[in-house]
């Protein structure tokens, strides 16, 4: 009788299993046929123990040898498949919205527990161990355990209290209290992967990431803030020094306009006035470039207004403020990239058909549409191109002191491809058409190197203005060469 009820389970269990195993294995990816299926073997498995009259949960095995290996067998795939549809259960229903990351961490808990359970079950259902006895036994040898493996252990708490705090993401850029910083790339119980400003992988460990003084720079936004700092002899009142560094800061395009920059005196003394300038950039990685910006557009505009920084000597600000006041053209050409290798006649030669222009705030220097007929030097101020389009307005560039522009309309009878406003008072000087051709005949070079100015800002704003794909004519080379042919240059 025994013999024939052993067999009979084992025939009904193993049909079971040889039917619904691979089925799983084919819907593994298909989680609510999954949860279907598992369903359905522990309703059979439950099923075929209450006819068979079993107790699953009740340890003990009875009849003969085989009829308790048989029974236990079977015992051991109904606490199997119970596990296996609680689990399920857990990762179908335990959802964190928006919050994928704790979600999947109290999945993976509750889930380690169910397994537990599951084990500890087996042992004392269908081996028959106490479990009491077996865990007490087990406590000399976890305590050990625990001690050997302190250290990993104590990054995978840190990892769990970590993914549960959220102090950052994958993707979040952050600074250590250590000057350590880098892109989150990835990030587990165990460990964190950083990748740092140099391209090299950084991996720290969870501990140590939990004790750090940490700083986000990705949180609450990806914008950051950034300052800059620089000293002037206080030869005029600091509010005259104020002044050039607002004026400076509205000619940075690096910069978020909003919250709009910030310039303030941070000392006074006899020899030197502190100015500290703050702003906010889109992202951690413009800031390098946002500080080069910076620094040049506070050379440029503090030369515009004949400041001296605080490490030159009197001397040589007396001397540079008097070539200033003396020849506005000359110190104008000298601010210029493109002229200071002309020599020194040459200089003089081109300052004298220079004249002297000035625009009050918010006046059209150049409307959208236009061709100049005049090659235009910022020498002080900021002007701002805009692009409208369909009723959109779109901020090219902007201008400051020592900048140039026109040479479009000047070269090749090109229109502007947006609005010029000066968005402060703007002092400048125009060198017209035909005194600049005059001047080309005898320094052909230099169409060679505003060849090279046009091809580049054309190609900085082809993306934002359409009808510049027309004006697209090439390389500086062609452009070069245009430019000679209209001239009638060697």
């Amino acid at each position: 009788m025994g013999i024939a009820f052993s067999e009979q389970l084992v025939v009904q269990v193993g049909l079971l299993l040889a039917v619904t195993i691979p089925l799983r294995f084919a819907v593994r990816h298909r989680t609510r046929m999954k949860l279907a299926l598992d369903a359905f073997v522990f309703a059979v498995l439950s099923a075929l123990f209450v006819f068979q009259g079993i107790e699953p949960y009740v340890p003990g095995r009875p009849g003969d040898l085989s009829t308790g290996i048989t029974v236990g067998a079977a015992k051991g795939a109904w606490w199997i498949s119970l596990s296996l549809l609680l689990v399920n259960v857990i990762r179908n229903f335990i959802v964190f919205e928006n919050r994928p990351r704790e979600g999947r961490l109290l999945r993976d808990l509750v889930s380690g527990l169910v397994y537990i359970g599951m084990a500890l079950s087996l042992i004392a259902y269908v081996f028959d161990v106490p479990v009491g006895t077996l865990i007490v036994t087990s406590g000399v040898f976890a305590i050990v355990l625990g001690l050997a493996l302190q250290s990993t252990l104590n990054d995978v708490f840190s990892g769990i209290a970590l993914n549960l705090g959220r102090p950052y993401l994958v993707g979040d850029w952050i600074v250590l209290g250590d000057n350590l910083q880098g892109r989150v790339i990835e990030t587990n119980w165990r460990a964190t992967h950083l990748l740092s400003p140099t391209n090299d992988v950084v991996i720290l460990p969870n501990s140590t990431l939990a004790k750090a003084r940490l700083t986000n720079f990705s949180s609450p936004d990806e914008s950051h803030g950034i300052t800059v700092s620089t000293r002037f002899l206080p030869t005029v009142r600091p509010e005259v020094i104020l002044d050039a560094m607002r004026t400076a800061m509205l000619g940075c395009t690096k910069i978020l306009r909003s919250p709009p920059p910030n310039v303030s005196i941070i000392e006074l003394s006899g020899d030197g006035v502190g100015v500290e300038l703050a702003c906010r950039v889109r992202d951690v990685n413009k800031v390098s470039d946002a500080k080069n910006e910076i620094y040049d557009l506070v050379f440029r505009h503090a030369r515009s207004w004949n400041l001296a920084l605080s490490n030159l000597g009197k001397e040589q600000l007396i001397t540079e403020v008097s070539i200033a006041g003396q020849d506005g053209p000359m110190e104008c050409l000298l601010s210029i990239p493109l002229f200071q290798a002309l020599e020194a006649n040459e200089r003089l030669s081109l300052s004298q058909s220079m004249a002297l222009i000035q625009f009050p705030r918010g006046s059209v220097i150049a409307a959208q549409g236009t061709a100049l007929t005049s090659l235009i030097l910022m020498e002080r101020g900021v002007a701002v191109v805009e692009a409208t389009d369909d009723g959109t307005v779109r901020e090219i560039t902007r201008l400051s002191p020592g900048d140039v522009f026109g040479e479009r309309g000047v070269l090749l009878g090109m229109l502007e491809p947006g609005e010029v406003r000066a968005l402060t008072p703007v002092r400048a000087y125009e060198i017209p058409k035909d005194k600049l051709a005059v001047f080309l005949k005898d320094r052909p070079a230099i169409a060679e190197e505003l060849g090279v100015i046009l091809s580049h800002r054309l190609e900085r704003e082809r993306h934002l203005h359409d009808d510049l794909e027309r004006h697209a004519l090439g390389n500086a080379g062609s452009f070069s060469t245009r430019i000679r042919t209209l001239f009638a240059l060697r």
